[in-house]
């Protein structure tokens, strides 16, 4: 009998750990205006019994706005899927009348030269609190909503100070896509008798899961590329109000408890300045007494770190606020079990809500020297500017102007100030011609972020990393860039301010009688041709350079010719004229196929380019944040129309749609099965391309559909022996989390045309390294000598990956395999790789037969 009645009061505790919780459970126990709606009354239910979607979450923020005069909302994006982005502006209704100054005055605060005057004693702190930027953390999400009611209904002494001495923007969901999408699923498998198996499907999402947005991207690593319109327009929104303290609230593994900042002490990117983590370790005592108080265990300064500027913790660091990370265990559902007890959803929340709760708290105590750090912030930068040796950076591209205007479209997102050179120059060796050249000054308001955009570094004082160690955007975009020291960067050099919005530019295309030409070189060409070819066009591709109308035009020139199609000449210029003005790619019209040096545009050197059928590999075992950037790249960026199937469907499909089939990083493994493995065999052997990353090369290795030799490190029996608590850190200091590469790469080969140098930066994760093949034009891309060229790589692991090869090409039958160890569209602000894989995709079935390995 007394273990029945046990086991009925575990039964019911389960169920009151959910259905029974107080609002008093979250928030302090205080008076509340009645006309304030409280979660539990609009939703009717309390938060944490169910999981909020966006749509209701939205509601209640909307109906906060409505009827409290505490409450602004600002809309400031819109998702892929069109969901709203919004903030809460909570503030006391005085502020609130005065909003446009106190946003105005508080913005000053950032410029160096209008600072000096203001009053900061006299000034609001402005918190800019934001929750769920991956899907699945869904406890800060579900907080937002108690944490606005506490603000704009709180009846106490605290809550109306709080509201006169700061502005708080509250961000209820960053990635409302993924909070939806997660939503959905731990709802619609949620049992009446709650199940605390970690092993049930509540649990365990199907792929790709919800962590990330529509495209599968992880937006908390997207601060600084600014690739996709939700953190497009959070930048904007945090570049108009300037905030002394931002938190973004997370969440890591079950059997965890809760993280809150600072992390590790020397992993703290060397341009953020000491007293940034001064005052974030005075704020983590604020959280560690809130915590204490309702008896949550917590930890600090043990893991994850204030490194790589494009994390929500961190890019403030380098914008003279405050970044906070918080990380709760998550129960990933409504209940789990873990090592510290059953974790339910509510007690997620509440610690979310607790240090929502000790932030404002701190930066209220604060508040003095938050506004100063600030204004001295931006002071201190602009002195370390004018003793720097580098005065600022001089970068430009010539033949492709798509390129050049998306890095410049970042540097804009992130206030960064560009001129146009007003003359050419000449530095390092390199010449910058105006007409296609820019130059950013270090000694502008946005220094730091100049340097963490620009900088290259290749020492550190530790050697693991919690992102990438290296992200120099210039050498992400491919475009030549050199730092100017005080002596090459004379006061005239600066010309025209560059800005938004960009006029396309105005493309005359003469009618031609005989042909079309596009040059390669564009970053939008992959777009104009899938175009020319959706059309139902025929085009060819030269594989030998030639000259027309004292023109040159190099290897991947695209000639679409007149005669032999179905439209008529006048319809051909009609449409190539459309494509033209849309993509901004120069179409050239030519009146003869005769050619003064070179191939004549009849010669079988011109290759027939076929439309791409692309089939995307996806599902169980695929890394989704891999097969999204695909997808990204080839739906957005190039307006493709690719199909996705997943792995287990491949046994049943018709292969003969597609002549590409994509399979990026993942493992494998048995999530194929032999008759979806010898169908894509079949297919491959009677033409078909496909293209393979990472460790999917490895998988067609074993299959026998590809021949790609690996290097292994050498084992050294002699090896000094190590403490057993260095085992992690030796184990990750091996491992290559994200670093810039230099290979050198044969521009005569179908995979690099468009590119023009013989050397590329490239992007590496991970240490899988391709030997160099035996067929001497089957590698045409391999690591240089000396590669590196930004971030950690440890010494021997360098060694191996000297003169290893980044792209092998095999052949299968008929077809092509491409086989590539890095991934060319990493986090979609790889834009200078971005043509390997586009060429992979149009021209690998013109790779000749005598060039791949067999």
């Amino acid at each position: 009998m007394y273990y029945l009645l046990t086991l009925l009061f575990t039964l019911l505790s389960l169920q009151l750990t959910l259905a029974q919780v107080a609002t008093t459970y979250y928030l302090p126990d205080i008076a509340y205006d009645k006309n304030v709606p409280s979660p539990e009354e609009f939703f009717g239910h309390q938060i944490g019994e169910w999981h909020l979607s966006h749509d209701k979450q939205y509601a209640y923020m909307k109906e906060l706005a409505r009827v409290s005069d505490r409450v602004k909302l600002v809309e400031y994006s819109r998702s892929y899927e069109e969901r709203p982005l919004i903030y809460l502006v909570i503030t006391s209704e005085a502020n609130q009348q005065n909003l446009d100054k106190i946003q105005a005055d508080h913005v000053q605060l950032s410029n160096p030269d209008a600072s000096k005057p203001l009053k900061v004693s006299d000034m609001p702190v402005v918190t800019y609190q934001g929750f769920n930027i991956h899907g699945n953390e869904a406890s800060g999400g579900n907080a937002a909503p108690l944490y606005a009611y506490y603000l704009a209904a709180g009846q106490s002494e605290e809550v109306n100070e709080a509201l006169d001495k700061a502005v708080v923007l509250i961000d209820p969901c960053y990635n409302p896509d993924g909070f939806h999408r997660f939503s959905t699923w731990v709802n619609m498998h949620k049992n009446k008798n709650l199940t605390a198996d970690p092993q049930d499907r509540e649990y365990s999402e199907s792929w790709p899961g919800s962590r990330t947005n529509h495209y599968w991207f992880d937006l908390n690593r997207d601060w600084l590329p600014v690739q996709h319109p939700e953190s497009q327009g959070r930048i904007r929104a945090f570049h108009q109000w300037k905030p002394n303290v931002l938190t973004d609230h997370h969440e890591m593994g079950s059997n965890a408890t809760y993280f809150f900042q600072p992390g590790i002490p020397q992993r703290t990117n060397p341009i953020t300045p000491q007293k940034n983590q001064e005052l974030t370790a005075k704020i983590g005592n604020y959280h560690a007494k809130a915590l204490d108080a309702i008896g949550s265990l917590y930890y600090t300064q043990e893991s994850f770190d204030d490194f790589y500027y494009g994390k929500g913790s961190t890019y403030p660091d380098a914008n003279g606020c405050i970044g906070i990370l918080f990380e709760q265990a998550s129960s990933r559902g409504h209940l789990q079990e873990t090592v510290n007890g059953n974790l339910s959803f509510p007690f997620t929340i509440r610690n979310q809500v607790t240090t929502a709760l000790s932030t404002l708290e701190a930066a209220l105590d604060l508040r003095v020297e938050l506004l100063n750090y600030q204004r001295e912030f931006y002071l201190d930068a602009r002195q370390e500017a004018k003793s720097a040796n580098t005065k600022g950076y001089v970068f430009g591209e010539e033949k492709d102007k798509g390129r050049l205007q998306e890095f410049l479209k970042i540097l804009e997102h992130h206030q960064i100030e560009v001129h146009q050179l007003s003359k050419d120059i000449k530095v390092e060796g390199k010449t910058f011609k105006a007409a296609h050249s820019y130059v950013v000054e270090n000694g502008q308001t946005q220094n730091r972020i100049i340097r963490g955009i620009f900088e290259t570094s290749t020492t550190f004082k530790d050697s693991l990393f919690y992102d990438i160690s290296a992200w120099t955007f210039p050498l992400a975009f491919n475009i030549e860039y050199a730092p100017l020291s005080r002596s090459s960067f004379p006061s005239d050099l600066k010309g025209e301010p560059w800005k938004t919005p960009i006029e396309k530019a105005s493309l005359s295309l003469d009618k031609s009688e005989y042909a079309y030409l596009l040059e390669w070189e564009e970053y939008f060409a992959p777009k104009a041709l899938n175009a020319i070819l959706s059309l139902g066009l025929r085009a060819k591709v030269a594989t030998i350079p030639f000259s027309l109308d004292d023109k040159n035009y190099d290897y991947g020139t695209i000639m679409i010719p007149v005669a032999q199609q179905s439209f008529s000449a006048n319809e051909i210029h009609n449409l190539l004229d459309i494509i033209q003005d849309e993509t901004q790619v120069e179409i050239t019209a030519v009146s003869t196929g005769l050619t003064p040096t070179g191939i004549d545009l009849g010669s079988n050197n011109f290759r027939k380019v076929e439309k791409p059928n692309v089939l995307l590999v996806v599902g169980s075992g695929v890394t989704s944040y891999d097969a999204g950037e695909v997808w990204h790249l080839l739906d957005q960026r190039y307006d493709m129309r690719l199909s996705m199937v997943e792995t287990d469907n491949l046994d049943n499909i018709d292969f003969d749609r597609y002549n590409v089939v994509v399979l990026v990083d993942g493992y494998y493994g048995d999530n194929i099965n032999n008759e979806g493995v010898n169908r894509l065999k079949e297919w491959n052997q009677k033409g078909g391309t496909i293209i393979a990353m990472k460790r999917a090369v490895r998988w067609l290795n074993a299959r026998n559909m590809a021949s790609v030799k690996f290097k292994s490190e050498t084992n050294n029996p002699k090896k000094n022996r190590r403490p057993y608590a260095a085992a992690s850190r030796d184990g990750g200091s091996r491992y290559i989390g994200g670093a810039i590469f230099e290979a050198e790469i044969d521009v005569t080969h179908p995979l690099f045309y468009g590119y023009k140098k013989d050397r590329l930066p490239v992007f590496r994760r991970g240490t899988l390294f391709f030997q160099p093949t035996n067929n001497a034009y089957a590698s045409p891309a391999v690591y240089t000598e000396n590669p590196l060229l930004g971030g950690y790589i440890k010494a021997e692991i360098l060694e191996q990956l000297k003169n290893s090869a980044t792209i092998v090409v095999n052949a299968n039958g008929q077809g092509r395999v491409i086989c590539l160890a890095d991934n060319p569209n990493f986090r979609a602000f790889w834009y200078g790789t971005n043509k390997i894989f586009a060429n992979a995709i149009f021209f690998g079935n013109v790779i000749s037969g005598g060039t791949v390995e067999r």
